[in-house]
């Protein structure tokens, strides 16, 4: 307990799993923890001592069942190993942290998802600006970024980063900027130095300076991405050779999405739990690698159309030949992850099992080079460049390891034979020992003409020859007696001794050299780290652009046209998410949308709630953001003028916890936008003002439009959503505001969604009839029809009284409850039946008939409930 307390002095904020024998234990506080997150027994050690702790435990060869567990609940695991072999040692076993997993650094496939990159952020709190980190340890994707706050959290929200640093002094400005659900370790402060930044990461990359990766002008974020190597030589990690370079985020390379369109527009995650976020239609890529950088395409849009547009052209050339892209799809089908798999290989956390998958993974990207390279496609044919065969390694791979060897390097028999001489000696004396001992057996009896003799084994002392009493006499004088029993007698030989030498040794023997045998092939493994990143680069690429192209035909998606115009112009456009989840044969309504700089800029769309004015928002912003990664989109034609940014303000939700409300949630969003508006943005404003009352909302949602109209820093393309009809005659004034609705049909005071955008504004909300569909009860939609009907009459009756007045005069709610439903067609019959009657001249007869009547009405009543 003592060499325990020591060691987790050294890690007082990590869950210590210290190795006892066969067994990881935790102790006091960590034992209460472990024990409720894993489920595992708590029970005491030294109970009712004054050393009396908590225990919890679980086999070490769980370790691999229970420490995603850990990580997953947020905790920084260390792991404590025993150093010595206990057999050699008297007294205490030496012990030491071995690896220290946190939700930011593992290896562990368990831990990871296949399909999404496992960040570690860090945060440097610079004078003006902010540096941010992110390195994925598991693929040694290294990348850094500088700018203000609002940049740093658009990174977070769009990357995820599984855990955050930052410095211990920044602590309140971390939580005021970014929340405190964020899972995060502070750093002592003499971390985020830049000059100690610059010596570690010239060191890491092994050069002089760091303008080969054209980030030496980044001194905030060059102290962010030193702090990250600290904290993995902090936590054990010290071979990281994987991780070779050091990408720049240029914030004017990608589309502007900040935090709010990112959640808004539901791109990686579901705003609700059943929801389905786009990633979930794009992505059915076949390697993990193509689905991790799908993701990053997905929250970095490019703005480079020359760039954009050779993706289209190669997603196009791939649809074209559909051969090509079964053949691309079957080999890819092959390859592991072999970005993950080579970073094992670099830290050398490599089984022999994954070190096969490697093989075949190089195996099956000779057939896909060759294909490229043959296709006839420019695009393709660069790619097939990049490919680099590694054909050394593969071989040597295959010819070492059995194709069957095993998941761990201790259960031996790994490594194929007449690869080494002196293993399958010992192989041959281990395996084949009950052959050996037989062979000396028969040469004995033969030589002594001893018919009963026998060799057996025992603990005492090994191996030995047993004769009865009745042969005694023909036991040659070279074996030497060891034991007697009642009818036999038991001797040794020098050969048995020797034997029994060999084979007790060949086994550890046989585990000593296979080790070293599977080291080297390890080893001359790692020196192909940069050639085989490259590879998983690019087929990570090819698998996303083929991707698009099934998606394509599958879909019915069509090439857009990304140019440098100020036009935004879909033709019969569907939403991506919402067309995919419709019921079997029922039809998704396309729109068309238009929008420019000169004629047609902002475009205010009324019309009743569900009618489907938020999915035409969103559906255009995911068409926008589609054709700007590379893909074709869900439209008959679109012609889409490059968007340098995109804002959202769609949906509402509090933020009680920081205490800010709807209306201030949704007036903080709004701020962004008009503060960071371009010529080339793109606009989405979904009922904006309803958080506060109708004249205030009206007056903030006119002031808005007519600040985008007149807005000096560009001319931002938007559609502004409303139920504010009021703002439909802001077209008199404004040249380049259109009125647009999306169109109902009402029949019998019931509404059918057409859900077709149509041109001119809409002079109803529907909102009555809406409740009522929603299940209201009846005496309410009753009663708001009633103050409706007032509000509008008193409204043509007297268009200049004061609203105050207006609401004075409504008429009160009856407090007489009503003896029917009048909206009831039953009841309304049985009402029309009463008003009929005559009860001054109805003679008694006909009085019966008519009860009659009535209750018979009443029973149809009650037998349709």
């Amino acid at each position: 307990m003592k060499q325990y307390n020591a060691i987790k002095a050294k890690h007082p904020g990590a869950l210590l799993l210290f190795r006892v024998g066969d067994f990881y234990e935790t102790f006091g506080e960590d034992a209460i923890k472990a024990s409720k997150i894993l489920g595992i027994m708590l029970t005491k050690r030294g109970n009712g001592s004054a050393s009396e702790t908590a225990l919890a435990g679980f086999p070490h060869h769980s370790l691999d069942t229970y420490l995603p567990k850990l990580v997953r609940a947020g905790e920084r695991v260390a792991i404590c190993d025993q150093l010595e072999d206990p057999k050699t040692v008297k007294g205490i076993v030496k012990r030491g942290v071995t690896e220290l997993v946190t939700p930011g650094v593992s290896f562990n496939d368990q831990v990871l998802e296949q399909k999404r990159n496992n960040y570690l952020a860090s945060l440097h709190f610079g004078k003006d600006q902010m540096g941010i980190a992110l390195l994925d340890a598991s693929t040694g994707e290294f990348l850094l970024a500088q700018g203000d706050a609002g940049y740093a959290a658009k990174l977070l929200q769009n990357f995820s980063p599984a855990e955050v640093l930052f410095c211990k002094g920044k602590k309140e400005s971390f939580f005021q900027t970014f929340g405190g659900d964020i899972c995060h370790y502070a750093l002592d402060e003499w971390v985020y130095n830049y000059d100690f930044a610059l010596e570690a990461l010239t060191k890491q990359f092994n050069t002089k300076t760091l303008k080969g990766f054209g980030v030496e002008a980044l001194t905030e974020g060059i102290t962010a991405a030193g702090a990250i190597l600290h904290y993995l030589a902090e936590t054990q990690h010290h071979d990281m050779r994987h991780i070779t370079a050091l990408g720049r985020l240029e914030e004017d390379r990608y589309v502007w999405l900040d935090r709010f369109t990112v959640r808004n527009l539901e791109l990686i995650y579901p705003q609700h739990p059943e929801g389905v976020p786009l990633i979930d239609v794009l992505d059915s890529t076949i390697t993990p690698m193509g689905g991790r950088l799908l993701r990053k395409w997905l929250v970095l849009p490019l703005k480079d159309v020359a760039q954009i547009k050779r993706r289209l052209d190669t997603v196009e050339a791939l649809q074209a030949l559909p051969d090509l892209l079964q053949d691309i799809h079957h080999y890819l089908k092959q390859i592991s992850d072999l970005e993950r798999l080579i970073s094992k290989v670099a830290v050398r956390r490599v089984n022999p099992r994954e070190l096969l998958q490697l093989a075949r993974a190089l195996e099956a990207t000779l057939p896909i080079k060759e294909l490229l390279a043959v296709s006839g496609v420019p695009a393709l044919q660069k790619l097939s460049d990049q490919l680099l065969p590694c054909e050394s390694i593969r071989d040597e791979i295959q010819s070492i390891l059995k194709p069957d060897a095993p998941m761990l390097t201790n259960q031996g028999n790994m490594v194929q034979t007449g690869i080494d001489a002196e293993l399958d000696e010992l192989r041959a004396i281990a395996f084949s020992g009950k052959d050996y001992l037989l062979q000396i057996q028969q040469r004995e009896i033969q030589n002594t003409g001893i018919t009963s003799l026998k060799i057996a084994f025992n603990k005492v002392f090994g191996y030995y020859l047993e004769v009865t009493h009745a042969h005694k006499d023909k036991v040659p004088s070279t074996w030497m007696r060891k034991q007697t029993l009642v009818n036999a007698e038991r001797y040794i030989t020098e050969e048995l001794k020797t034997y029994e030498e060999k084979i007790l040794h060949a086994e550890d023997r046989l585990y000593v050299i296979e080790q070293r045998i599977f080291n080297e092939l390890v080893l001359s493994a790692a020196e192909f780290v940069p050639q085989i990143q490259q590879n998983a680069k690019a087929l990570g690429m090819l698998d996303c652009l083929a991707n698009f192209s099934q998606l394509a035909t599958q879909n019915n998606y069509v090439k857009p046209e990304v140019n440098e115009s100020t036009i935004l112009n879909i033709t019969q456009g569907r939403h991506p998410v919402i067309e995919k989840q419709l019921p079997p044969g029922e039809r998704y309504v396309p729109n068309d949308i238009r929008l420019d700089n000169d004629d047609q800029q902002v475009i205010i769309i009324t019309g009743p709630n569900m009618a489907g004015k938020s999915a035409l928002l969103r559906q255009t912003a995911l068409i926008v953001l589609m054709a700007q990664i590379g893909s074709f989109v869900p439209a008959e034609a679109a012609q889409i003028g490059v968007i340098d940014k995109i804002f959202t303000r769609v949906g509402a939700s509090d933020n009680l916890s920081r205490g800010e409300s709807t209306f201030m949630v949704e007036m903080t969003e709004t701020a962004s936008i008009l503060n960071n508006l371009s010529e080339r943005s793109l606009v989405l404003m979904d009922e904006i003002g309803r958080g506060t009352s109708t004249y205030d909302g009206i007056s903030i949602a006119w002031a808005i439009v007519e600040h985008l109209h007149n807005a000096p820093k560009g001319r931002a393309k938007t559609l502004f959503a409303t139920h504010y009809h009021e703002l439909n005659q802001l077209t008199e004034d404004f040249p380049r505001v259109r009125n647009f609705n999306v169109s109902v049909k009402e029949s019998n005071g019931k509404i059918l969604f057409m859900r077709k955008l149509i041109e001119g504004g809409s002079a109803h909300s529907f909102g009555i009839q809406v409740a009522q569909m929603a299940g209201m009860p009846n005496s309410v939609v009753i009663r708001a029809n009633e103050i409706m009907h007032h509000l509008e009459q008193e409204k043509i009756s007297h268009p200049h009284q004061d609203p105050q007045e207006t609401l004075k005069s409504l008429p009160k709610q009856p407090y007489q409850l009503s003896m029917f439903e009048l909206n009831d067609p039953q009841l309304v019959r049985i009402k029309e039946v009463f008003e009929k009657l005559d009860i001054n001249t109805i003679t008694p007869v006909e009085a019966l008939l008519k009860l009659n009547e009535l209750k018979m009405l009443v029973d149809g009543k009650k037998e349709k409930v």
